[in-house]
């Protein structure tokens, strides 16, 4: 039998595929994807992922390339199944800027643009000057710039086509020196002692940001069981003016605000899970339940199920609705899983204002043919 799922994921769950093809070249993926019968799921770091029990009726293609290469001063290409926290920890060494506040996030180089993966401050899509990716729909082989990525918050046209698109490789255009780019984010820029907007070394960037994920249980470790996660399970969500002004009349306090470009407002998903009463810890001690020290962490406490993980996030997410009338998004991708309707459609897509509102709902819905691809 075909080993579960659960061996590369970092939830450590999830049942068997029907096949399982190890893939170490570009060559190798493609012809992979393209001979594969019935659905077929990229995986590789296996890190925002959350397969079902029964694993997955289709080929998963494990996607072990490797490779960077530099093309220019501070630009480089770098293969899809090189491990991303590996490739920052080498440009924070070598004295090149740009991601290092992505500093100890799990995964592979290829999921960063389908999440546009973002934390403290910097976002992939900032940095990213062109994607390579297999086009399942023509067949062939495309170089996307990032106009025609679609990025958006924690979001990406990859995301949003997830039967259409295989990453194969992403290019960066950093910045050689030994200081960061300005640091925007106030706890990182409070935990490093300067103020926010100045620049510090990149080793001390680094440094701080790895201390303040593993103080979130957010830096993978054997030791701890508040690691064994799909990382942040929902995103923060991104409400109109008229929005927000009803969940601060509904919250009866200030709700986290962060102004959007747009002139729509980010708020804190973790302070509305708080505040609808599921606490740190919530759910079963030895099975899933919320981290223990961060309240977006879904863990498997090691004798949890996907269907258990899933009907926890479902509570969450319309526990939060109930008291806020706000929805929440998962972040992670879920194969052959999908969350309570009644808890989970959009970041409230009955205020929706554009189709960003909307896409949360429609990138999280199971696809359960084509191309699937996770980190």
């Amino acid at each position: 039998m075909t080993r579960p799922l659960s061996e590369l994921t970092t939830l450590r769950l999830g049942g068997p595929p029907r096949r399982l093809v190890d893939a170490r070249t570009d060559d190798q993926l493609l012809a992979a994807v393209r001979e594969a019968a019935g659905p077929v799921l990229a995986l590789a770091g296996g890190s925002n992922v959350v397969v079902a029990d029964e694993g997955f009726p289709g080929t998963v293609v494990h996607v072990r390339t490797t490779g960077v290469e530099p093309t220019g001063h501070g630009s480089v290409t770098v293969a899809a199944g090189e491990s991303w926290d590996g490739f920052v920890a080498a440009c924070v060494e070598r004295g090149v800027a740009g991601v290092e506040c992505l500093s100890g996030i799990p995964g592979s180089v290829g999921a960063t643009p389908i999440q546009n993966v973002g934390a403290y401050g910097q976002e992939v899509a900032e940095r990213i000057t062109a994607v390579r990716a297999y086009d399942r729909t023509r067949d062939e082989v495309v170089e996307l710039a990032p106009a025609d990525c679609g990025f958006s918050y924690r979001s990406s046209r990859f995301k949003r086509e997830p039967d259409r698109w295989v990453v194969l490789s992403v290019s960066f255009e950093l910045h050689p020196g030994e200081l960061s780019a300005p640091i925007r984010y106030a706890e990182l820029s409070g935990a490093l002692g300067i103020e926010t907007g100045a620049r510090a070394p990149l080793a001390e960037v680094r440094e701080a940001v790895l201390a303040l994920r593993a103080r979130k249980g957010m830096v993978l470790d054997p030791a701890d069981p508040d690691s064994v996660s799909a990382g942040s399970f929902f995103t923060n969500p991104v409400l109109s003016a008229e929005r927000f002004g009803s969940l601060e009349a509904r919250a009866g306090a200030a709700p986290p605000a962060w102004p959007e470009p747009d002139g729509r407002i980010k708020t804190s998903a973790a302070w509305l899970i708080e505040r609808a009463g599921f606490s740190r810890g919530y759910g079963d001690p030895d099975g899933i339940a919320i981290s223990s020290k961060h309240t977006l962490a879904l863990t498997n406490r090691g004798r949890g199920t996907a269907a258990q993980l899933v009907a926890l996030a479902s509570e969450i997410a319309a526990g939060v609705h109930e008291r806020f009338g706000v929805r929440l998004v998962n972040e992670p991708v879920l194969v052959g899983l999908r969350l309570d309707e009644g808890a989970a459609e959009a970041v409230d897509v009955a205020g929706a204002e554009d189709e960003r509102d909307v896409a949360g709902a429609e990138a999280r819905r199971e696809h359960p043919l084509g191309v699937r691809e996770a980190r």
